[in-house]
């Protein structure tokens, strides 16, 4: 529909429109289809084309991610922007829940104790939960510290690790801690990332699923 001030399209027009460019911009860069959804995503999302060589997947990282989604896997999330970013209605679909533990009067008053930060407290009682759990990071690199303290202890085995928070003390670091080991992960290199890139993860993962299983 075109306006006095330029062109206006749906919202499924103009998502349709931005992943051609994005396939149109990638070239000739291919990825494994699974992937592939993934590093489309996160482009869409932030429209940095650096994530097509930041991203890194553990082998079968997505197919068993989206097998604990069909299996009504929970999503715990480190910041509430990115659980607000997960879509409601895929989850929904798939029975699965995303729960963030960031903002509870618990977790904040053992973290004053404690001294340490509220994201490992909520990394530790997420790892509390029954039957299969996502963790996706997009903020606190303590989380993914927390994280991989617990999985070397033998207290924890995630689905699936999305490491992607952003800055520069101890993020590029805590992300170098999963890559080349045995919990599946979705690692963001460097320092870029973000509680948006952790939620288009996760979309992305919901999404293909979805379309894969014709819900």
């Amino acid at each position: 529909m075109e306006t006095n001030s330029g062109f206006f399209f749906k919202p499924d027009e103009i998502e349709r429109r931005s992943f051609a460019i994005i396939s149109k911009e990638l070239g000739a860069r291919a990825f494994p289809p699974e992937e592939e959804a993934v590093v489309k995503r996160v482009i869409h999302t932030t429209a940095d084309f650096d994530y097509a060589e930041n991203l890194v997947f553990s082998p079968e990282a997505v197919s068993r991610a989206q097998g604990a989604l069909q299996a009504g896997a929970i999503i715990v999330t480190d910041t509430n922007m990115a659980l607000a970013g997960i879509s409601k209605p895929a989850l929904r679909q798939l029975g699965c829940q995303a729960v963030c533990y960031m903002a509870d009067p618990e977790v904040a008053a053992e973290a004053a104790q404690r001294g340490v930060t509220r994201a490992s407290v909520s990394m530790e009682r997420a790892a509390k939960l029954e039957g299969a759990v996502i963790f996706a990071v997009g903020n606190a690199p303590t989380a993914l510290v927390r994280l991989h303290e617990m999985i070397r202890e033998g207290a924890l085995s995630p689905a699936l690790v999305v490491g992607v928070p952003v800055g520069f003390v101890n993020v590029e670091e805590a992300k170098e801690l999963f890559l080349g080991g045995e919990t599946p992960y979705i690692i963001a290199r460097g320092r870029k990332g973000g509680s948006n890139v952790a939620a288009a993860i996760v979309n992305a993962l919901l999404y293909q699923l979805i379309k894969r299983e014709g819900f």
